[in-house]
Parts: C-alpha cells; sequence; structure tokens
C-alpha cells in the first residue's frame, strides 16, 4: 500500500514536502516510483520520478528546478520536495510504483508504467 501525505492549502511562492509511505506486502524493492497529479477537468499528469536502478531522477518541465524528487530507502518512503509553488500547481497528488512492468526511462511519465498507486493528497495553492 502506498500513502501519501503532507498535502494542504500554502500561498503562492511557498513550500510543501510530499511523502509517499510504502506499507505492507509493498515494502520491498521496486525499479520507480514517481509522483503524478490531476487538477480538476485536467487528465493525470507525470511529475517526477524516480529510477532505483538507473537512479536517474525525471521531471516535468513545468516543474523543473522548483521540485525535487527522492527516497529514503530504509524507511521505505518517497518525497516530493515543491518550492516557489504556483496556483497552477493545485492538483491531487499522487504516488505511484513500478514493482512489476520494469519501464523505462523515457516512459517514466506514462501512468501505465506504473502497477500501485496511493489514494492521492490535495495540493491547493492561493495567489
Amino acid at each position: 500500500q502506498l500513502v501519501e501525505s503532507g498535502g494542504g492549502l500554502v500561498q503562492s511562492g511557498g513550500s510543501l514536502r510530499l511523502s509517499c509511505g510504502i506499507v505492507g506486502a509493498l515494502s520491498r524493492d521496486y525499479h520507480r516510483i514517481a509522483w503524478f497529479r490531476q487538477a480538476p477537468g485536467q487528465e493525470r499528469e507525470g511529475v517526477s520520478s524516480l529510477g532505483t536502478s538507473s537512479g536517474r531522477t525525471m521531471y516535468a518541465e513545468s516543474v523543473k528546478g522548483r521540485f525535487t524528487i527522492s527516497r529514503d530507502r530504509a524507511k521505505y518512503t518517497a518525497y516530493l520536495q515543491m518550492n516557489n509553488l504556483t496556483p497552477e500547481d493545485t492538483a491531487i497528488y499522487y504516488c505511484a510504483a513500478d514493482y512489476f512492468i520494469a519501464g523505462s526511462d523515457t516512459r517514466w511519465y506514462d501512468p501505465n508504467s506504473y502497477d500501485y498507486w496511493g489514494q492521492g493528497t490535495q495540493v491547493t495553492v492561493s495567489s
């Protein structure tokens, strides 16, 4: 099970750190972990991913330089540090993990590249 936390209401220019706790049977190695977001009326969008084999981090253009993905392997927890937030970042943020698909870095933004998802955490940025 993937459990997101850390969402909330923040003013434009502020920061939040999202956490994705991995518990239960999923507390083992995975190929990739990622963050997606979905705003009302929009499709789910890949925000960032971290490949555990390659070590590569990937970011959507809209968040490059502002967001940072990381993980604490021992705690089975992934993070998304979000700085300089804008109202356009308002969305439900989801954590996703690839345990069995073993997708490539080139498809990191594709929701079909992940087989486990969290329930999401709301991030609201006021202007």
